[in-house]
């Protein structure tokens, strides 16, 4: 108790606001540290040298019909929970928000960005915020059904134990709707809000015939989209796997690529890959080349963002009257509230 006693009474707070974003930053960089460690640094400039141009122009391409298809999303759902937002204005906040997750820690900070400029301009921080969290929970669900099916129709390493992961998931995601659902029909605490304005959200909005269709098919393009950048890299890389066990590796990887535990999204994506393609006997240098090159491809192909930024810069310096858009990108702090509103995810 003594020791409690001695502990400064800001270090609490500074824990809060700063431990998650340290706690991103440690286990990614341990990922990297324990790769290079197993592998070397040879495959990281290996993954460096391999680019080319037309990987690169293939790359940009596809990204930004995925980023068309993710912005169409995420109005689609703004559009269901009342903050509307046109889709040029979307398509340029995705790029945004894509290019922030690339760079920053953890993965999530661009989503942050987005939604809160958003719900500002909208005048309902919250509501824009509850946007883009369903719209990036949407696609990661969808995501993760598309994920199921691939790995239980191709051979994979993962395979032998993907129906005991799969119902492991399914009790996790039943126990937890049984919670919402009992929290929604009794006592007015935090959580019993919380779950009323989950389930009002699913039953009136989300789950509308005029509304989750658009939400599947605008995530399956998107995860098409990701998954033949992915390909186009390990092809660039010297992989010469059939596409079939290709595929269901690189749904793996896609898998880890949405835990928000990375520095500028690396960590989990590239250890996910060594040890996907050393599961498959492909060997693990060889996944964390294919990973290495899908960075970096994927950095080029969202760096249309760092401009739309730069130019957001140049139009606060002239004044809000001159941005593109209805107003200038809102100046305030994003606060750490809003971060745990969202899912994370580093796309």
């Amino acid at each position: 108790m003594a020791f409690l006693h001695s502990v400064p009474a800001g270090i609490g707070p500074a824990v809060r606001r700063f431990g998650p974003s340290l706690l991103r930053l440690a286990v990614g960089a341990t990922v990297l540290w324990f790769l290079v460690r197993r592998v070397g640094a040879a495959p990281f400039g290996d993954g460096l040298r391999a680019v080319t141009w037309q990987a690169v122009v293939a790359a940009v391409t596809l990204t930004a019909l995925t980023t068309v298809c993710s912005a169409w999303r995420w109005r689609v759902v703004a559009r269901a929970l009342g903050v509307d937002i046109g889709l040029p204005a979307a398509t340029c906040a995705y790029y945004r928000s894509l290019f922030l997750n690339s760079v920053l820690p953890g993965g999530v900070l661009g989503d942050v960005h987005r939604a809160v400029t958003h719900g500002r301009r909208a005048g309902d921080v919250a509501r824009g915020v509850r946007a883009v969290a369903w719209e990036r929970l949407c696609g990661q669900v969808i995501q993760a059904v598309i994920t199921a099916v691939v790995l239980l129709t191709l051979p994979s390493p993962v395979r032998p134990a993907l129906p005991y992961v799969l119902a492991g998931v399914a009790g996790v995601a039943g126990c937890a709707a049984l919670v919402l659902r009992g929290a929604a029909r009794s006592g007015r605490s935090r959580l019993t809000r919380v779950a009323r304005a989950v389930a009002t959200d699913l039953r009136r909005d989300l789950l509308a015939p005029g509304v989750w269709p658009q939400l599947a098919l605008a995530s399956v393009l998107v995860v098409a989209g990701h998954t033949a950048t992915f390909v186009i890299a390990a092809r660039v890389a010297g992989c010469t796997a059939p596409l079939g066990e290709l595929v269901a590796l690189l749904m793996v990887v896609q898998t880890a690529v949405v835990i928000p535990l990375s520095i500028g999204g690396w960590g989990p994506r590239e250890g996910a890959a060594a040890w996907a393609f050393a599961a498959a006997g492909l060997g693990a240098a060889t996944g964390v080349t294919v990973a290495t090159l899908y960075a970096v491809l994927m950095l080029a192909a969202v760096a249309p963002g760092a401009g739309l930024l730069l130019g957001d810069a140049a139009h606060r310096r002239r004044g809000p009257g001159h941005s593109g858009e209805s107003r200038g990108p809102d100046r305030a702090p994003l606060t750490m509230e809003a971060v745990r509103g969202l899912p994370g995810c580093t796309r």
